[in-house]
């Protein structure tokens, strides 16, 4: 891992945003560390994908701002954030290597070497003059991880994009985001319904439901994680109870506390 901390720092205050009379966010706050990664869970219109789009400058708020290293951010896209969606977006004219130069500056020599490092991260290097058409759903997701980061963000966004993958790849996929940004260090906001996947990923669960957070939730097992693991399936079904509306039982932990893990060790 390298030593130099490459994240943003991304505070959310008061954030609001409205269609007409309908209100989708409702005042959000939220703090993310340089390097953090946050997980987004929630039902279908409760506001996540809308709290992405005002995060990266695609939309304005009604109220409310978004800080990005202590600097208020304007409606306009940051070079230093980078999003990646549900569909891969590739340029079905363009070969693979050319969908990863996208938006990469330099010499045609280094934007070259630059994407086809990138390439070889998601191990897509001997695919790099395919047509995106002959690459299974999973290798055009690897592709647009790879445009995403082959300009070395700082923030990046994550709009559900394991959601359309078959189950083995979509935890191939989930390994290899993690991998790389253990090395990169970049800051990372992913948007799921998969609440198994937000607690294997992130650091920290935040529930969304209503344009409000309801739930905050710090995780605190080490990494890599489980599936098979007693303490991050009681945490997912303790997030699923609060997604489901089910009420928990008084001697349950607070939202704001980490788990433990002492359980995990013996």
């Amino acid at each position: 891992m390298v030593s130099e901390q490459r994240g943003m720092h991304l505070k959310i205050e008061g954030l609001r945003k409205s269609f007409g009379s309908k209100a989708v966010l409702q005042g959000i706050d939220m703090d993310i560390m340089p390097g953090e990664f946050v997980a987004i869970v929630g039902r279908s219109g409760c506001g996540k994908s809308t709290m992405l789009r005002l995060i990266a400058g695609l939309d304005a708020p009604s109220a409310g701002g978004v800080f990005l290293d202590g600097k208020k951010s304007l409606r306009s896209l940051n070079p230093t954030i980078r999003m990646m969606f549900q569909d891969a977006r590739l340029l079905p004219w363009q070969r693979v290597l050319a969908n990863v130069e996208l938006g990469l500056l330099g010499s045609k020599v280094f934007v070259r070497q630059s994407a086809l490092q990138v390439l070889r991260s998601v191990g897509l290097e001997d695919r790099a003059n395919d047509w995106p058409a002959v690459l299974s759903g999973g290798q055009r997701q690897r592709v647009a991880l790879a445009r995403a980061l082959a300009s070395k963000p700082a923030l990046l966004l994550l709009d559900e994009p394991l959601g359309a993958l078959d189950a083995l790849t979509r935890i191939e996929m989930q390994h290899l985001i993690e991998s790389l940004w253990l090395e990169q260090q970049f800051t990372a906001l992913l948007i799921t319904h998969d609440v198994e996947e937000a607690v294997v990923l992130a650091d920290r669960v935040v529930l969304v439901e209503n344009g409000r957070i309801t739930m905050n939730v710090p995780i605190s097992l080490p990494r890599p994680r489980a599936r098979g693991n007693a303490v991050l399936a009681q945490t997912v079904e303790r997030i699923l109870r609060h997604v489901m509306g089910k009420q928990e039982s008084a001697d349950e932990v607070r939202d704001d506390m980490p788990l433990a893990v002492g359980s995990m060790n013996g």
